[in-house]
């Protein structure tokens, strides 16, 4: 699995335009990491809560959740943060999120084996 992330800083709005840091996730998984996603339908699952600096206060958490499907395919991620700092602070996350999402990929690989245990 080879993760990029990279931040931009851009303008938005009509009339009165605002600044954003956006981050731009790229996830690139091996052969095998794809496999082990589909034969385990796990695409569907949710990896980090987030909110963009953008949103209403009436959407809904669940239109901004990140999920294993939204890396797939080689998609990138783009993110809007208030200011440098919450970008790095989200880039942080991020960056602890996919560890652990690397160990439980490969601990999916495979199935358990029988233990026995004499106390």
């Amino acid at each position: 699995m080879r993760v990029s992330i990279s931040h931009h800083t851009i303008r938005k709005g009509l009339l009165l335009k605002s600044t954003y840091h956006e981050v731009h996730l790229s996830v690139a998984f091996t052969h095998e990491e794809k496999q082990i996603i589909r034969q385990r339908n796990l695409s569907k699952i949710k990896l980090l809560d987030r909110r963009p600096a953008n949103a209403r206060v009436d959407d809904r958490d669940e239109k901004f959740e990140l999920k294993v499907g939204d890396l797939m395919n080689g998609r990138i991620d783009r993110f809007l943060c208030a200011n440098p700092s919450q970008a790095k602070i989200y880039e942080d996350n991020l960056l602890d999120v996919l560890a652990q999402m690397k160990l439980w990929l490969d601990d999916n690989a495979e199935t358990g084996t029988r233990t026995v245990v004499e106390f």
